[in-house]
Parts: C-alpha cells; structure tokens; sequence
C-alpha cells in the first residue's frame, strides 16, 4: 500500500484545513486509516482513525470536536477535516494503514505517506 498526504499549509488560527490520504497499490479494503502527527521536538501522537470497513472512528481527545476523520470509497481516499486549528495544532501530519494495528500506536502500522505540513499561525 502507498500513501500519499496531501492538504497542509498554512492557516490562522480559528481555521480550517481538510487534509486527504489517497491509498494506490491496493485498496484500503479491511485496512485501519490513522492520522498521526509530530511537532518539532516532539513524538509523533496519534490524532484520528477509520476502519475501512464499518468505518468506526477514533479521535484524540486533544482534537475532538474539531477534526473530523471520513472516507470516499469512490476515490481510495480517507480525509481529516480540520476546524477551530490552534497553534498546538501545528506538525507534520501523516497517515497510516495497517490490517490490525493498535490503533494510536504509530509502530504498529506499516505503511506510512510522507507527511504534510500544517502551520497555524496565531
């Protein structure tokens, strides 16, 4: 599976941003979809999650309420719509899939995107 993050850039605070990740190779099937994201000097935290199938959602409490995690069957693609971005929302965001993982710990997915910035100036 390749993932592909796209949708960064750079918001003021109180806005919004809709980050996709678009799955080639093969489709998400039975996948887990997560978001994870690492500011500098921090480790990588989870932030949301899918399951492909039955698309049951996970969120950090850090985001809930704000982030709002989706898929589009049509287009392979899972997106995380970002609102009310605060300065502590700034990092790099990635995502991630895996069959099985457990699901806001970033070793146990496989296969990662490289990241896409988000800045929220305040």
């Amino acid at each position: 599976v390749q993932l592909q993050a796209s949708g960064g850039g750079l918001v003021q605070a109180g806005g919004s941003l809709r980050l996709s990740c678009a799955a080639s190779g093969r489709t998400f099937g039975s996948y887990v979809i997560g978001w994870f994201r690492q500011a500098p000097g921090k480790e990588r935290e989870f932030v949301a999650a899918i399951r492909w199938s039955g698309s049951r959602t996970y969120y950090a409490d850090s985001v809930k309420g704000r982030f709002t995690i989706s898929r589009d069957n049509a287009k392979n693609t899972v997106y995380l719509q970002m609102n009310s971005l605060k300065a502590e929302d700034t990092a790099v965001y990635y995502c991630a899939a895996d069959l099985n993982p457990s699901t806001v710990v970033p070793s146990t997915y496989r296969y990662w995107g490289p990241g896409t910035l988000v800045t929220v100036s305040s």
